[in-house]
């Protein structure tokens, strides 16, 4: 899965680690919404054209293929958890089970305030060694 997030949000960015370090199968890999990468993406699938992918978490699961899928807000979130160790797939069962609309009406409260959360950064931190695999 490739993780698409605003790499200038100390929140996304902390978010990002937290994921990397619950990462035990080695599945996730993450790109700066601001990358090229993800310009080029986000443009491959229509989000870009219409600001889709700013300031919102986009998950690409089988990236190049045919099966390629595309998640974003609140589903995005759901996606990653599945992806991780117990108990996280279960949260994100049980989260599923809300309407998408509240889910993303709540997600969308927390993504208009995130730069106002305390920590926030103007860049994203560098990797350190043993999370550089983790980015493009």
């Amino acid at each position: 899965m490739l993780v698409l997030y605003d790499g200038g949000c100390g929140f996304c960015s902390r978010t990002v680690r937290w994921l990397v370090r619950h990462d035990g199968k080695d599945r996730l890999r993450f790109a700066a919404s601001q990358s090229a990468v993800a310009a080029a993406l986000l443009a491959g699938c229509g989000l870009a054209a219409n600001g889709g992918g700013a300031g919102t978490i986009v998950v690409f699961r089988g990236v190049g293929t045919p099966e390629e899928r595309v998640f974003v807000r609140s589903t995005a979130s759901l996606e990653l958890l599945g992806e991780l160790p117990r108990p996280w797939p279960a949260v994100g069962a049980v989260l599923r089970l809300v309407p998408r609309v509240l889910r993303d009406a709540v997600y969308g409260v927390v993504a208009r305030n995130r730069h106002r959360l305390p920590g926030d950064n103007e860049a994203c931190p560098l990797p350190t060694p043993e999370e550089r695999g983790h980015f493009l």
